[in-house]
């Protein structure tokens, strides 16, 4: 499996972004598709997942009401849209999947930088 996100770049606080991850390769051992975050001089956070089927999706707290996860099968693209961000939005984003079992992150790709100014 090899996924690619992209979409990040520069907004000003309240405005929005779509992140987009696409899935190629083995995809139908996915399970579940995870976004996770990385600001600078911190550790890795959650920010939500959906299955792959594009069910359940699940948000962290801090994102819940202003982000956004859905799928589009035909292009097997998990989107994450972002809107009201703030500044501590700032961060660079990856995608993730999984299989059912094991719950761990299996594949990565590579972040893509959003940037939130005040």
């Amino acid at each position: 499996v090899q996924l690619q996100a992209s979409g990040g770049g520069l907004v000003q606080a309240g405005g929005s972004l779509r992140l987009s991850c696409a899935a190629s390769g083995s995809t139908f051992g996915i399970y579940a598709v995870g976004w996770f975050r990385q600001a600078p001089g911190k550790e890795r956070e959650f920010v939500g997942s959906i299955s792959w089927s594009g069910r359940n999706p699940f948000y962290a707290d801090s994102v819940k009401g202003r982000f956004t996860l859905s799928k589009d099968h035909a292009r097997d693209t998990v989107y994450l849209q972002m809107n009201n961000l703030q500044p501590e939005d700032t961060a660079v984003y990856s995608c993730a999947a999984r299989k059912n079992k094991p719950t761990t992150y299996l594949w990565w790709g590579q972040g893509t930088l959003v940037t939130v100014s005040s």
